[in-house]
């Protein structure tokens, strides 16, 4: 089988497993990706899964009511020891099951999810350090709080027989996104820059911009290589929906730009917020993804696109 073929292939279960999903929220789907990746939905926020020689590597860790489910789903692809959890950003739904997987897991450093030598030791948590800055002041517990964080704009580790990238996409939902890239597998986890259920919930209080997001989705379709006509080639992982490929980034970053574009237009003619959300400058897209529950509506993504450029 070609690599195009595959590559449809894992699009159509993924899409089965999507139908599926939004019948049953609470039902766990798993789906091969390629190699030893995986990407487990229905708990929350889509969870990537890394197994191999080297053990387990989580990117989000979905909502804390799904974190049992969540660990059993993990435990059906591997026994190994969970050695890190990647966090893309701070939502609910991405980090509501760190400390769930946190004490399951083993870092390199010894230890597991009991007391050793005084010191209680479980899988590393990774994220960006803006992400550990706003937890350290909120209540989550400070067992589900980030273990290890960095500042620049890349950190990079060889885990499961490949080099993975994961890079700081700033001011993008908010400035603690992160996008994480397998190298060999050719893969990318986005988290919530990109997602197929609904427009990008910005937030703009914490550094969050439609021009920062625009540019995330730049950068990854930079990093993303088609096979034929855009399809084909890299997979990615998007924060909600079905695994995706170039294409359906394109057509998402497109959509965008285009109302960004029409937004801008009407500031710059002195039209206010009421007028602008008059004029239904997502009108051609509220179909796809005005209507998605549990996301922003239509009328909160318009209101955070005409304050970003506003500011």
């Amino acid at each position: 089988m070609s690599k195009t073929s595959q590559a449809v292939a894992v699009l159509l279960i993924a899409a089965v497993s999507a139908v599926a999903s939004s019948a049953d929220p609470q039902e766990m789907r798993t789906t091969h990706v390629v190699d030893g990746i995986y990407m487990i939905t229905g708990a929350g926020g889509n969870v990537t899964v890394s197994v191999g020689k080297s053990g387990i590597l989580v990117i989000d860790s979905g909502s804390g009511a799904m974190s049992e489910p969540l660990l059993a789903a993990i435990r059906e692809i591997s026994s190994g020891p969970i050695r890190y959890v990647i966090n893309t950003s701070v939502l609910p739904d991405h980090i509501g099951g760190n400390q769930a997987l946190r004490r399951a897991g083993a870092t390199f450093t010894g230890g597991n999810a009991t007391v050793v030598g005084g010191v209680d030791v479980g899988a590393a948590i990774v994220a960006h350090e803006n992400a550990l800055l706003r937890l350290a002041s909120s209540d989550l517990p400070t067992e589900a709080q980030p273990t290890e964080t960095f500042y620049v704009p890349k950190f990079d580790l060889y885990f499961n027989g490949e080099p993975i990238e994961v890079f700081h996409q700033p001011n993008a939902i908010d400035d603690t996104n992160l996008i994480v890239h397998f190298r060999r597998s050719d893969v990318i986890t986005t988290g919530d820059i990109f997602r197929l259920d609904s427009y990008p919930v910005i937030d703009l209080a914490n550094g969050g911009s439609i021009d920062g997001v625009l540019a995330a989705l730049n950068r990854l379709v930079d990093l993303a290589v088609s096979e034929v006509l855009s399809e084909g080639g890299t997979l990615l992982i998007p924060g909600h929906g079905r695994i995706c490929d170039e294409a359906d980034l394109v057509r998402y970053r497109d959509m965008l730009t285009i109302v960004r574009d029409r937004i801008r237009a009407s500031i710059e003619r002195g039209q206010t917020l009421q007028q602008v959300k008059a004029a239904k400058p997502t009108l051609d897209y509220d179909s796809r993804y005005g209507a998605a529950s549990g996301s922003a509506t239509t009328e909160d993504f318009i209101e955070a696109v005409y304050a970003s450029l506003k500011t």
